[in-house]
């Protein structure tokens, strides 16, 4: 139906996560659209990726260069570490302004089901990390899924020798919220980690 190189930009996007067919054909003709300049710079920002980006060798987040811009950063408290479980989820902590810590990427969460078991995650670094570091408090911040609460679990295990503060991020109601409407789990974490007033 289309043209072979048409075909072959639609294949590449459908592999994308999230995308589909009809998604696919939409972005491959907005960019026939666009003139050869723009195509161009399009094409050096998807080959910068892997040519201009490394993964920092203390937090294991993608950046520039290593250690990364929050692991240099003399301001930031290295006494806590906020342990993620991709790089993308920084971003939306960074976002709030409210942390001021570092960083340990996981690189996933426990996955048995998919072979993703703690060896083949970034625990060992972690470790490596608080015996070579003076760390007050590790802050376990992984999605409340099945996932997220076992390396929840786990973590919460491997860490209790070192004697260190370990929380995790408060869970419950957002706000907007209808209890009548609420699921099980978020009622339970709302009543297990509800505030003092």
């Amino acid at each position: 139906m289309f043209p072979t190189p048409i075909k072959n930009l639609i294949d590449h996007f459908t592999r994308l996560p999230g995308i589909g067919m009809k998604t696919s054909e939409k972005f491959v003709f907005y960019l026939l659209k666009r003139s050869p300049a723009e195509l161009e710079q399009f094409a050096r920002a998807i080959l910068s990726l892997k040519s201009n980006i490394t993964i920092c060798n203390e937090c294991y987040n993608f950046s520039e260069k290593s250690p990364c811009g929050i692991c240099n950063d003399q301001n930031r408290n290295k006494e806590i570490i906020c342990v993620v479980a991709k790089p993308q989820d920084i971003h939306p902590i960074e976002t709030t302004g409210k942390f001021s810590g570092v960083y340990h990427v996981l690189g996933g969460v426990i996955d048995n089901l998919n072979g993703i078991t703690p060896d083949k995650l970034n625990v060992n670094q972690l470790i490596d990390r608080l015996q070579k570091n003076n760390i007050q408090e590790i802050i376990l911040a992984f999605n409340p899924d099945i996932g997220g609460e076992e390396t929840t679990m786990y973590l919460r295990k491997i860490l209790e020798p070192f004697n260190i503060k370990t929380t995790r991020l408060g869970r419950g109601l957002p706000m907007g919220a209808d209890l009548e409407y609420a699921d099980e789990v978020t009622l339970s974490n709302a009543l297990e980690y509800r505030n003092e007033l």
